[in-house]
C-alpha cells in the first residue's frame, strides 16, 4: 500500500473521541469530523468512592427500598384542595417572628446571589417590616431576619423561591399517601420578585394576589374540592406531556388545561367576589403560560415527599439549587443535603445578554425533574429546543440518557416520541455515580443582578459532586449497619 493510496493518511480523520474532550478542537481545527463520547470512570474517577460503589450497586436491601420508592412515586395522587390565605397561618413559625423562606439548601446572606439579595429585600419591604430598600438590606446584613429553607416547609418555590408570612400559598394534598406540600403563586413574566426585583409595581401585584387572585383561585377550588376532593394536578401534568409540554420550562398546554379547570366553577355564583375580580383572575392567568409552573413544582413536591424516608433508598427526593448552590436530599438518608457549586446554564440568551450576564443555576423547580418531568420528559416538548437551544434529537436524547440512571419507568407519564414509554422514574445515585451522567434540567436563565430578571432559557446538569458525597454518606451508613 502507497501512501496516495491509504485513505487514514490522505482523507480528513473521524474521530470518536472518549472522555477528556482537549483532543476535539485539534482535530475539528484541521478538518477533522469528531464525536465525543463523555465518559469517566466509574465512581466519579475516586477508587475509593468506585469500590464503595461497587460494594452498594448489588445490594438487595437498596434494590428493594428503591421499588418501594418508585411505587409511592407511581401511585401518588396530588390533589390540589385549597389556598391558604396566610403562608403564617400553616407555619407556627412565622407568627409574630421575622423568617423567610428561600429556595434551595442553606445559604448564609454574605453567600447569596444577586436576585436572592433583591428578593431578600422585597420580602422585607412586602412584610412592613422596612420602609426603603437600604433599610431593609442592612437589617437583612446584620441578622434581624432569619432563613430557611422551603423543603423543610413542606414547600417549593420557583427561581429565588421566597416566601413570607403574608402571601398567600397553594396547597396540595398527596390523596394517596395523606402528605401536604405548599407553593407561592406565578407572577407571571417582567419585574418578579422570583428574580429579584423589589420595586412598587412588584410589591403592587403581590398585594392584588392577597386581595383578587388567592380569593378567586380559592373558590374555584374550594368549589371542585366540594365535589371531588380538589383538582388532579398529576391528570394534567400527563396530559400536558402529550400535548407538547415537559412542564417545566414548558407550561403552555398544562395552564390552558388548567384555565379550563377554573373556568367552569368560577361560572357559579361565588359570595364575595365580584365578575370584575372573576374576570381580573381569569385574565391573568390566560395571559401567564407559565402560571401552571408553580402547581408543578408543588405536585411533585407532593409526590416526592411521599418517596421520602425509606430506608436504604438511594433515591434523589430533592433537587434543589439557592443560586450558589445545588443540593440533594435522598429518600434512606434523612433530610441531609449534599451539595456542590452551581453550574451556569447553557442554552439560548434574549437579545442584549451574554453567557456571563447568566446567574448560576437557581430555584427548586429541579423538583419536576426529580419526579420524571422537565430535562427527564425533554422527548414530549421538541418545542421547547426552540427556547432552549439544541434539536429534537437532542431533546430525545437526553429523556434516553435518563433512562440509564433511574430506577423505573412511570406508565403514569407517557412520552409519545418515545413511543409512549414511560418517563423516567426514582433517579439512582449509585446509576449516576456508575454512568457518569449527570441528570439534565430544564430552566430558565436568570441575570446574575437582581431585578433584572430572565435573560433566556436552557440546560443545565446537576453537579456530580452532590452524588459524589450522597453516596460517601449511603456507604458510611449502609455498609456500617
Amino acid at each position: 500500500m502507497t501512501i496516495s493510496t491509504n485513505t487514514l493518511l490522505t482523507q480528513a480523520p473521524s474521530v470518536l473521541n472518549i472522555g477528556i474532550d482537549g483532543f476535539n478542537e485539534s482535530i475539528s481545527q484541521h478538518g477533522g469530523k469528531v464525536e465525543h463520547l463523555p465518559w469517566r470512570p466509574p465512581g466519579n474517577a475516586d477508587p475509593l468512592l468506585a469500590w464503595n460503589l461497587a460494594r452498594l450497586m448489588d445490594d438487595a436491601r437498596i434494590s428493594a427500598a428503591n421499588a418501594e420508592a418508585c411505587k409511592r412515586i407511581i401511585q401518588s395522587r396530588p390533589m390540589w384542595e385549597d389556598i391558604a390565605m396566610r403562608a403564617d397561618s400553616l407555619w407556627p413559625e412565622m407568627k409574630n417572628t421575622r423568617l423567610l423562606l428561600h429556595a434551595g439548601p442553606p445559604v448564609a446572606w454574605e453567600a447569596m446571589c444577586g436576585p436572592m439579595h433583591g428578593a431578600m429585600v422585597g420580602a422585607v419591604l412586602y412584610e412592613g417590616w422596612a420602609k426603603t430598600p437600604e433599610q431593609a438590606q442592612k437589617m437583612l446584613a446584620r441578622g434581624d431576619i432569619e432563613f430557611a429553607q422551603c423543603h423543610d416547609f413542606c414547600a417549593v418555590g420557583p427561581m429565588t423561591g421566597i416566601i413570607s408570612a403574608s402571601m398567600p400559598l397553594i396547597q396540595v394534598r398527596d390523596a394517596t399517601h395523606g402528605n401536604v406540600a405548599y407553593t407561592n403563586i406565578n407572577e407571571g413574566i417582567g419585574r418578579c420578585l422570583r428574580f429579584g426585583a423589589n420595586g412598587p409595581d412588584v410589591l403592587q401585584k403581590l398585594k392584588w394576589f392577597e386581595d383578587v387572585l388567592a380569593p378567586v383561585l380559592k373558590a374555584a377550588v374550594r368549589h371542585n374540592f366540594d365535589k371531588t376532593g380538589g383538582i388532579d394536578l398529576k391528570a394534567i401534568q400527563s396530559q400536558a406531556l402529550l400535548m407538547g409540554d415537559e412542564v417545566h420550562s414548558r407550561n403552555a398546554a398544562s395552564t390552558a388545561l388548567f384555565f379550563m379547570t377554573l373556568a367552569v366553577p368560577l361560572a357559579a355564583e361565588h359570595k364575595g367576589l365580584s365578575q370584575d375580580q372573576i374576570h381580573q383572575s381569569l385574565d391573568f392567568v390566560a395571559k401567564t403560560s407559565q402560571f401552571f409552573l408553580n402547581y408543578s413544582m408543588v405536585s411533585c413536591k407532593a409526590i416526592m415527599d411521599a418517596a421520602h424516608g425509606v430506608p436504604f433508598s438511594s433515591v434523589v427526593t430533592a433537587t434543589a439549587r439557592n443560586g450558589t448552590e445545588t443540593g440533594l436530599r435522598i429518600s434512606g438518608l434523612g433530610k441531609q443535603w449534599f451539595t456542590a457549586t452551581s453550574d451556569l446554564p447553557q442554552g439560548l440568551f434574549f437579545p442584549g445578554f451574554k453567557q456571563q450576564d447568566a446567574c448560576p443555576d437557581i430555584g427548586d423547580s429541579a423538583i419536576t425533574e426529580t419526579a420524571g418531568l422537565g430535562g427527564c420528559s425533554f422527548a414530549a416538548s421538541p418545542a421547547l429546543t426552540l427556547l432552549a437551544g439544541g434539536s429534537v434529537s437532542d431533546a430525545v436524547r437526553y429523556s434516553r440518557e435518563m433512562y440509564e440512571i433511574t430506577v423505573t419507568k412511570n406508565p403514569a407519564l407517557s412520552l409519545p416520541a418515545l413511543d409512549f414509554e414511560g418517563a423516567p422514574c426514582g433517579i439512582d445515585v449509585r446509576k449516576v455515580l456508575d454512568t457518569g451522567i449527570r441528570p439534565v434540567v430544564t430552566t430558565g436563565i436568570a441575570h446574575k443582578q437582581a431585578g433584572v430578571g430572565q435573560i433566556g432559557a436552557g440546560i443545565v446538569r446537576v453537579p456530580m459532586a452532590c452524588y459524589a458525597k450522597a453516596l460517601d454518606a449511603m456507604a458510611t451508613q449502609f455498609l456500617n449497619d
